[in-house]
């Protein structure tokens, strides 16, 4: 049972000795029940915090909490643009252990309320900016963990280890992570002070005299670490409206190296804390979490079927082929139910996906245009049949024999002279005729380190083909 705030206020007593409390209210953090927390005010004026854990896993929490403040010294909130909690008081353990920290003036937004646009969303990402700019020595100094990305790697291997060891994971969902997994590119990250697992809650903003909002303070520091800062982003999965503000903030505000894959990772881990809550309800034996999280991972199953969180981004022509014949027909999109009904992962963050798949899908019927253009000459580009061509120097209009189309080079119709010039090199025009059909066109001019692009590729392709074809064909 939840303790009251009058016990709370209490308690505090033996963390603040000499303290008279005149009042106390209850405090709701969005802590998940880990807490049980109150708002005291003292005889002087002061309004605190006091938390107690409502459990074991809070106790930890708590006393993580704890560790985390003591490490932030007055140095190292001189260099954060932000207010952090100050430990005022601290007495028990475990379960008992009661801490009293100074309350930060201000207010929250959840994840789901989070607006898009100037303001708010490019505020927090400064903030969380900051908080990965710290010195790494803050952590490393006072114990606290410290992961490389090799490392941050290896755990996500063992969580889907845990995971798929459950039976209770769809082969999709299983192969879409193990898929991630395995790209280098995505774990080539430089790690950095993180939170841990930060949200929006966790900031408190302020409006300055203009009402432009700023961030008054930065709660919830029981997971500062080193790791990967993406772990800081994977709220964004629930506020997908502002999720682009958040990273445009981030980026402006940090003084770091671009992480090109920050958010496919951030995207990952949103998705894995599902894994997380089945693997929990497992071990603790708990049918019910395992019943709820099964719900929520085919749901997820669901929304991204046939998408992976790290494009395949080959773009030779044979992947290239293959993605145009894998675009369906054009058809009138279905209404999709991406509804997962859970706070942790906002029923309107799967329309991120679903957008992503429109705008690939708008890509490849570009691309197949492209390809169809390239392999009919004669469409309604204007190019020519080779009956339609001029005949080359030295031919007769009226001859019944096969057109010697080898007189024409890339840019306009060369003569006998031109032919004789390159006798050295391609032979008489019987020889040069027989070969066509067997080998590519020769392009005068040429050198090695020519360098060709695209286009210029598919319309020499286009000039073989017709080189071959009026060779080869029936006679005029």
């Amino acid at each position: 049972m939840a303790r009251s705030p009058l016990i709370l206020a209490a308690s505090a007593t033996t963390a603040l000795p000499g303290t008279v409390f005149t009042s106390a209210r209850a405090l709701t953090e969005n802590a998940g029940g880990r807490f049980d927390s109150a708002l005291a005010r003292t005889d002087d004026g002061r309004e605190v915090v006091v938390r107690m854990p409502a459990g074991e896993e809070g106790a930890h929490d708590l006393a993580a909490e704890s560790r985390a403040l003591h490490a932030l010294t007055a140095g190292v909130r001189a260099l954060l643009p932000f207010a952090v909690p100050e430990v005022l008081g601290e007495s028990g353990s475990g379960t008992q252990r009661v801490l009293v920290v100074d309350r930060i003036d201000g207010y929250r937004i959840d994840p789901a309320q989070l607006p898009k646009g100037p303001g708010y969303a490019p505020a927090i990402g400064g903030a969380l900016a900051a908080v990965h700019a710290l010195p790494a020595s803050i952590v490393r100094t006072d114990g606290l963990p410290v992961r490389t990305s090799e490392q941050v790697r290896d755990d996500i291997r063992r969580l889907l280890d845990r995971a798929d060891a459950t039976g209770r994971v769809s082969d999709d969902l299983m192969l879409r992570w193990r898929r991630a997994l395995d790209v280098d590119e995505l774990w080539r990250f430089e790690s950095a002070v993180v939170l841990g697992g930060a949200t929006s809650a966790s900031v408190v903003l302020a409006d300055d005299a203009d009402g432009i909002p700023h961030v008054a303070g930065v709660l919830d520091w029981a997971g500062l670490s080193v790791g990967d800062p993406a772990v800081d982003l994977r709220w964004l999965a629930s506020a997908p409206a502002a999720a682009d503000d958040v990273h445009e903030g981030y980026a402006a505000a940090g003084d770091r190296s671009p992480d090109p894959l920050l958010r496919e990772r951030a995207r990952l881990y949103a998705e894995l804390e599902f894994a997380r809550w089945l693997v929990h309800g497992h071990d603790a034996g708990q049918a019910d979490v395992v019943d709820d999280a099964v719900a929520l991972l085919d749901a997820l199953a669901d929304g991204v079927r046939g998408d992976h969180i790290v494009p395949d981004t080959r773009s030779d022509i044979d992947d290239a082929m293959a993605l145009v014949e894998s675009v369906p027909p054009v058809s009138a999109p279905g209404r999709v139910d991406t509804s997962m009904q859970t706070d942790a992962y906002d029923p309107e963050a799967l329309s991120l996906y679903l957008a992503v798949e429109r705008d690939r899908a708008a890509a490849a019927d570009a691309l197949a245009a492209a390809m169809d253009d390239r392999a009919n000459p004669d469409a309604a580009t204007g190019a020519l049949h080779v009956d339609q061509l001029p005949a080359p120097d030295g031919n007769d209009h009226d001859a019944t024999a096969p057109v010697d189309l080898e007189g024409w080079g890339d840019d306009a119709p060369r003569g006998a002279a031109a032919d004789a010039a390159e006798g050295s090199d391609h032979g008489d025009a019987t020889a040069r005729t027989a070969a066509a059909s067997k080998r590519e066109p020769s392009h005068a001019g040429s050198t090695p380190e020519t360098v060709v692009d695209d286009e210029e590729d598919a319309l020499r392709a286009s000039r073989a083909a017709l080189r071959r074809w009026g060779v080869s064909g029936d006679p005029a």
